[in-house]
C-alpha cells in the first residue's frame, strides 16, 4: 500500500513538472524573442507623401483620386527597389477606403491592408502563378462581391513572367472588368509585356531615384533607429544601391550592428567602388601607362565590380568633360572619338565571354603613345585636380630646363613642319597609300579625293557610301590621321562626305580597279 503512494505521487511530481516547463517555453517563445523586422519593410511608406523621388507619379495619381477618375488598370513599371509594390498597396488602400464611413472599420481594414490579411486586396505573383489556370481561378473569383469594402483589387507583381495563354486570358477581364475590380501591375521588364495589355492599362514609370533622395532617407531611418554612420559610408551604400532604395536600406540593416559605421565598414562589405577605378584609369591614361592599365584591369577582375559599371562611368566622365569643352568652345574630337570607342566597347562587353578582356583591350588602344588625344585632351577627373603645390625652389628647377628646351623644340619644329595644303597633302599621297594598312581600307582611301583643306580638317569626298563607310571606321580614321600626322608634325582630322555633297578641287591618283581588286584579295 505505501509503495503504491509512492508511486503515485512521483507520476503527479513528474506530470506538474513536465506542464510548468511547458508553459515557461510557451510564455518565453514569442513575447521574450520577438523576431526583428527588416529595416526596408518597417520604414516602407504608408501614404503618397512618404514617397520619395517619383513626384511626377504621386502627383498624377493624388489628383486623379481627388477628382475620383480611378483607372481599373494599372501598369507600374521600373528598376527594382523604386518603390512599385509600396505605390501599389498605398493606391489599393486608397480605393479600398473609399466610401468607408465607420472610423473602426477604416482602422481595422488599414491595419489588415497593410500586414496583407484585407480580404478584399488579393496579392498575386507573377512568377509563382504564371499559367493560364491560374489567371482562370483569378477570373472565376472575380465575379463574387467585395465582402467588406465596395472594391477588390489585384496587384499583380512581376506580371511579366506570365505565359502568352496567361496574358491572353488576362486580356479580356483587363478590357471589361467588373465595375468594383481594379488591377494593379508591376513589372521591371516592361518589353515582356504585351502591346495589348499595356493598350487597356494605364502606365507609370519609375525612375531610379537620386543618390541624394537615398542618402537623406538613409540619414532619416539611422536617426530613427539611433545608429551611427558617417556621411560617407551614406554616400557609399547610395552609389552601391543604383538607385534602388530597398538594396539601400537593406545595406544599411546589414551594417547596424556595428557600433559606428564608416566608409571602411562600408567598402569591406562592398568592395571598392567603380568611381575608385576611374580615378586610376584616368590617371594611367593621361601618364599612357599600359602597364598600370594592366594591373588596374586585374584589380576590377579581382574586386567583382560590374565591367560594364566601370565603362559606363568612364563614358559618363568624358561626356561630361565633353559638355565643358563645348561651353568653353575648344576642340572636342578627342573626347568624341574617346565616347564612340567606349559606346563599342559596352556593346561589345554584354557579348564578350570574358568582359574584362574587351576592356582591357579598350583602354591599351586610348593609352597608345601615338595618340594625339592623350595630351591634347587629357581627361581629369575632378577630384584628380586636387594636387598638392610644389615649392618654391621645386617649381623654379623645373621651369628652367623647360625654358632652356622651349627654344630648341620651337626651332626644330619650324624646321620639319610643313604646310598642310592640298598641294602638299597630294604630293605625299602615295607615301600615304603605301603605309595605310590593310589593303580593304587602301582601296578604299584610293577611291577617295582630296576637296579641300581647312585649318587642322582635312576634307575627302568619295564616290559612293561604301568607300566612305570603311574610311570613317574608328581603326580606320585613326591610322590615317596618325600618318598625316607623322608627315605634317600637327594633329589632322578627317572629314569625309559623298562626292555630290563636295566640290571637287584637286583630286588623288587615279585608282586601277583591278590592281586594287588583286591587293584586298591577294592579302587574304
Amino acid at each position: 500500500m505505501i509503495a503504491r503512494i509512492d508511486f503515485s505521487f512521483y507520476i503527479v511530481h513528474f506530470t506538474f513538472c513536465i506542464s510548468y516547463s511547458g508553459i515557461l517555453f510557451t510564455r518565453g517563445k514569442h513575447p521574450a524573442l520577438p523576431s526583428p523586422m527588416a529595416l526596408y519593410l518597417k520604414y516602407r511608406p504608408q501614404s503618397f507623401a512618404d514617397v520619395v523621388g517619383q513626384d511626377h507619379i504621386v502627383s498624377t495619381l493624388e489628383q486623379s483620386i481627388e477628382r475620383g477618375r480611378i483607372s481599373h488598370a494599372y501598369l507600374l513599371c521600373g528598376t527594382r527597389g523604386t518603390g512599385k509594390t509600396s505605390v501599389a498597396r498605398i493606391l489599393a488602400k486608397t480605393i479600398l477606403l473609399r466610401g468607408i464611413d465607420d472610423e473602426s472599420i477604416i482602422t481595422q481594414a488599414t491595419k489588415g491592408i497593410e500586414e496583407g490579411s484585407f480580404v478584399d486586396l488579393i496579392e498575386i505573383d507573377g512568377a509563382s502563378n504564371r499559367k493560364i489556370d491560374d489567371i482562370r481561378e483569378l477570373i472565376e473569383k472575380i465575379n463574387f462581391s467585395p465582402a467588406v469594402s465596395k472594391a477588390k483589387v489585384y496587384i499583380i507583381d512581376e506580371v511579366h513572367m506570365l505565359t502568352k495563354e496567361a496574358f491572353n486570358a488576362l486580356l479580356k477581364t483587363l478590357e471589361e472588368p467588373p465595375e468594383y475590380a481594379y488591377f494593379i501591375l508591376a513589372t521591371t521588364e516592361l518589353h515582356k509585356v504585351p502591346d495589348t495589355i499595356q493598350s487597356r492599362c494605364q502606365r507609370f514609370l519609375f525612375r531610379r531615384v537620386r543618390d541624394e533622395d537615398i542618402i537623406r532617407r538613409l540619414q532619416y531611418i539611422a536617426d530613427q533607429e539611433r545608429i551611427t554612420v558617417e556621411r560617407e559610408a551614406l554616400r557609399a551604400i547610395a552609389r552601391h544601391a543604383f538607385g534602388s532604395f530597398r538594396d539601400g536600406i537593406a545595406l544599411l540593416d546589414q551594417l547596424r550592428s556595428l557600433e559606428k559605421i564608416g566608409l571602411a565598414d562600408v567598402t569591406d562589405r562592398i568592395g571598392k567602388s567603380s568611381m575608385t577605378f576611374i580615378e586610376d584609369i584616368v590617371t594611367a591614361l593621361g601618364d599612357c601607362d599600359p602597364v598600370r592599365i594592366r594591373d588596374i584591369v586585374m584589380h576590377i577582375e579581382e574586386s567583382n565590380v560590374p565591367v560594364d559599371l566601370i565603362a559606363a562611368d568612364l563614358l559618363s566622365l568624358i561626356r561630361t568633360h565633353l559638355h565643358e569643352a563645348i561651353e568653353k568652345k575648344e576642340d572636342t574630337a578627342g573626347f568624341l572619338r574617346m565616347m564612340d570607342v567606349l559606346l563599342e566597347t559596352i556593346k561589345n562587353i554584354r557579348l564578350s565571354p570574358i568582359p574584362a578582356l574587351v576592356l582591357e583591350s579598350t583602354l591599351l588602344s586610348l593609352c597608345h603613345k601615338e595618340e594625339p588625344v592623350a595630351e591634347k585632351h587629357r581627361v581629369t577627373h575632378p577630384s584628380a585636380r586636387l594636387k598638392v603645390q610644389p615649392s618654391e625652389s621645386e617649381s623654379s628647377a623645373k621651369e628652367e630646363p623647360a625654358k632652356a628646351e622651349a627654344p630648341k623644340q620651337q626651332k626644330s619644329a619650324l624646321i620639319e613642319a610643313e604646310d598642310l595644303t592640298v598641294a602638299t597633302v597630294v604630293r605625299h599621297w602615295s607615301t600615304l597609300l603605301e603605309t595605310v594598312t590593310p589593303a580593304a581600307v587602301r582601296m578604299s582611301l584610293k577611291n577617295g579625293t582630296v576637296t579641300n583643306v581647312k585649318g587642322e580638317t582635312l576634307e575627302m569626298s568619295f564616290p559612293s557610301a561604301f568607300h566612305r563607310d570603311r574610311i570613317a571606321e574608328t581603326q580606320a580614321s585613326r591610322t590615317i590621321e596618325e600618318l598625316l600626322q607623322n608627315i605634317f608634325k600637327r594633329p589632322v582630322r578627317l572629314k569625309l562626305t559623298l562626292e555630290s555633297n563636295a566640290k571637287t578641287l584637286v583630286t588623288g591618283p587615279a585608282t586601277d580597279l583591278v590592281e586594287a581588286a588583286a591587293e584586298v584579295f591577294g592579302s587574304m
